[in-house]
């Protein structure tokens, strides 16, 4: 009997970090965290054989995918004509995606390949000016830390430099079971919306690098982790230098690194 490549599945590839969700209900409740604001077009990353793909594209929006493996290309050619012309065959992390978006708005959402997702997070604060809204799938933990407010134990790098643009939001827990194959951790769905004013009132890469030395020795105060900023005697005195970086609101932080770059300039 002829095989009927449209019903010819993919394999799900290791070093690809691929786990297809195979639950529908699932699929539709991550493709409804998409509020449809302020954007007209959706980036899918990662589609697989499309199960969260054709929820999306139910909706009122131009929907792309980025997809670097070429069998889930081929799959979804063949099971999604409408979007074949909307497939980019790239590494999302590499690929300029202006060559197909011309600069427009657009929302990313995804069930995120986990050795990979903070890198794409990385990517989207680079990118914020065009990503008003990011939701997708994650390693529960990883999810959970993204959204975690200061004196929570798992607050951190990630927490403090998202938040500085977007609102964070855990939405819902979702277990191994309905993946093929099952992964070995749950997974967390999150929304993130840019916040109305995402402009820093300091440096962005001094931030970036205040944040990263402070918590790369979480438990000591700053006023020790952050020797090598060079504190002035002034500087030190003030009472934020003895606490520790999780006990540090996002605002407190910007206004940390306000205070840094006042003292470079003065020392």
């Amino acid at each position: 009997m002829a095989h009927n490549p449209k019903q010819h599945q993919v394999r799900a590839k290791k070093h690809l970090g691929q786990h297809f969700l195979n639950d529908e209900t699932v699929a539709e409740k991550i493709a409804d965290t998409l509020t449809l604001n302020n954007y007209k077009t959706v980036l899918e990353i990662g589609p697989g054989m499309g199960v969260l793909t054709k929820y999306i594209l139910k909706k009122p929006v131009t929907t792309y995918v980025v997809e670097i493996d070429t069998e889930s290309v081929e799959y979804l050619q063949a099971n999604y004509l409408n979007l074949a012309p909307r497939i980019i065959e790239e590494d999302f992390l590499k690929f300029d995606l202006n060559t197909v978006l011309n600069g427009e708005p657009f929302a990313i959402i995804g069930n995120f390949p986990y050795n990979i997702s903070t890198q794409i997070v990385f990517k989207t604060l680079e990118m914020r000016d065009q990503i008003p809204e990011f939701s997708g799938m994650f390693q529960k933990e990883v999810a959970a830390r993204i959204c975690s407010k200061e004196g929570s134990k798992v607050y951190g790098i990630m927490s403090v430099l998202v938040q500085a643009f977007y609102h964070a939001e855990y939405l819902f827990t979702v277990p191994p079971h309905v993946f093929n194959p099952p992964p070995k951790v749950e997974s967390g769905v999150l929304r993130l919306t840019r916040k109305e004013n995402y402009d820093l009132p300091c440096e962005e890469k001094m931030l970036f690098k205040v944040v990263k030395t402070a918590f790369q020795q979480r438990r000591k105060t700053l006023r020790n982790s952050l020797k090598t900023f060079n504190l002035s005697d002034n500087l030190k005195a003030n009472s934020i230098f003895g606490k520790r970086p999780e006990q540090l609101s996002v605002e407190a932080f910007i206004e940390l690194t306000q205070m840094l770059e006042n003292n470079v300039e003065t020392s």
